[in-house]
């Protein structure tokens, strides 16, 4: 049974498996500021393709947090009101309330598919900085898809950890198909240390998890990100890994077999 993923800029995306759709991350947003905190401000710099209304139904958001609007922006906080189920961080489901349900590490929650067999969702770690930066950026969370019949779907969140990936990999490797959160993210507040994964951390994932396609998303939109489209491409190429890798430019689609 095929995978189908519509980016729709940063980290939101359309992803259908097994009868169902799931959304990531909603931020929905205009192009305008997001103070986050004094003196540090998050900027949309591209429109989303969709608004909410456009979207269509959702079975379930898998958000992998709420503490960053470049994640969930004010936007995609009324959109979840909509939605009947919200997978997120223990955290984040404190904070939400709602639909929201809380995941911890390698907890699953099963979803009901039209055929009668289910889509388990596990939630897996995530490193968001530097080691010993949680305390900072929070609790975060990544998300493997899996079922009888379909294919292994690795959504990463935003992880800047291979040490991550490879926990995700002894676990689950080979992938299908790993949705990866690029973009090589810096802060000031960890010395430009990154916050997601750079092109060539995007390559060398792609290659601990064996993953036979990447659909990078989260690598545009947002100022705070320092490589795009063509540093991505430039590393799969480096590692000959490019025939692996789709490059998806917001509102695009791809439909990929199992």
């Amino acid at each position: 049974m095929s995978f189908t993923l519509r980016a729709l800029g940063g980290p939101t995306a359309i992803i259908e498996l097994g009868g169902l759709r799931l959304l990531t991350d909603p931020a929905f947003d205009a192009p305008r500021d997001h103070p986050v905190a004094p003196g540090r401000v998050l900027t949309r710099t591209t429109p989303p393709p969709l608004r909410p209304a456009e979207v269509g139904p959702v079975d379930a958001v898998l958000l992998s947090h709420d503490q960053h609007p470049d994640n969930l922006d004010g936007s995609g906080r009324a959109f979840l009101a909509r939605v009947p189920l919200v997978l997120t961080t223990v955290a984040g489901a404190g904070r939400l309330g709602g639909a929201a349900r809380a995941l911890p590490p390698w907890e699953h929650h099963d979803l009901p598919r039209p055929d009668g067999r289910a889509l388990r969702v596990t939630r897996v770690p995530a490193l968001h900085g530097p080691e010993g930066s949680e305390p900072v950026v929070g609790e975060v969370a990544g998300f493997v898809l899996t079922g009888d019949g379909l294919p292994t779907v690795y959504v990463s969140g935003d992880n800047a950890s291979l040490d991550v990936v490879r926990e995700v990999a002894g676990r689950f490797a080979p992938v299908d198909v790993a949705v990866l959160f690029a973009g090589a993210a810096r802060t000031a507040l960890f010395d430009g240390a990154l916050l997601t994964l750079d092109s060539a951390g995007a390559a060398e994932a792609a290659r601990i998890l064996d993953a036979r396609h990447v659909v990078p998303v989260h690598f545009e939109g947002w100022r705070h990100f320092t490589e795009g489209a063509d540093a991505l491409d430039a590393a799969f190429g480096h590692a000959g890994l490019r025939d692996r890798l789709t490059l998806l430019t917001p509102g695009a689609s791809v439909t990929l077999p199992r």
